[in-house]
């Protein structure tokens, strides 16, 4: 791996999610990401931009494994901005291996309450953040971004979906037993948010530094509804 970074000066990471036989694997997800750090400290990285995913009050860096990449990337690299973005507003595209997210048969299926807010975010936009970090690493050194650039309920979300797609789209929030089922880890995921546990972004201050910063009107706009459009042909 060092060969790879051999004279890069800066280094954007985003660390997949490790996956073993009892669920997430926290100490390979680790390992790869102390691999990677360890390659651009010997290499003379100067600037990291790290990408993670939201906290959520009492969890920071929002998973194990990414807290403690971010952890040891603070000890090992001088220069760090850490990206913690939200759900991606793309995950209407997705199709769900767990049988959360997407939309499947013109239902959106996952486990937030139906009329309650929940930050998402472009991919566009954490690119752009990024690039901001890397423009201007003396404004974005040590500095921790949760990131987010809309926050609808899911059934505003959907309802913003048919309207723009032209096809009618419901959402269905899924049991505690049903997310029992399809994993343990979604059903503690959906246990914390209704306790509460909620990301927290604040999408006014983002905006002051990227005034861009889409909604997921914006995102539709752009280039959402051509593809939903697509997608829910594939799925119908």
């Amino acid at each position: 791996m060092p060969a790879a970074l051999e004279g890069a000066a800066a280094l954007f990471a985003v660390p997949p999610v490790a996956f073993g036989p009892d669920g997430s694997g926290v100490e390979q997800e680790f390992a790869r990401g102390r691999a990677l750090i360890d390659a651009a400290t010997a290499v003379g990285v100067e600037h990291v931009v790290f990408t993670g995913i939201a906290s959520t009050p009492g969890r920071l860096g929002g998973s194990e494994g990414k807290k403690r990449i971010e952890d040891y990337l603070r000890e090992r690299i001088r220069s760090v901005t850490v990206l913690r973005p939200v759900r991606f507003m793309s995950n209407y595209l997705a199709a769900p291996p767990v049988g959360v997210d997407g939309i499947v048969h013109g239902v959106h299926r996952h486990i937030f309450p139906p009329d309650e807010p929940v930050q998402i975010i472009a991919v566009e936009d954490i690119a752009e953040f990024a690039s901001l970090a890397f423009d201007r690493p003396d404004r974005f050194a040590g500095r921790t971004l949760e990131l987010a650039g809309d926050a609808p309920t899911p059934a505003e979300a959907v309802a913003a979906i048919s309207e723009a797609t032209g096809t009618a789209v419901r959402y269905e929030q899924i049991t505690h037993a049903e997310a029992v089922a399809l994993n343990p880890e979604i059903a503690q995921v959906r246990e914390r948010w209704a306790a509460g546990s909620r990301w927290h972004a604040d999408i006014e201050a983002l905006r002051v530094i990227h005034p861009g910063l889409r909604t997921l009107a914006d995102w539709l706009a752009e280039s959402g509804t051509a593809l939903l459009r697509k997608r829910l042909l594939e799925t119908a």
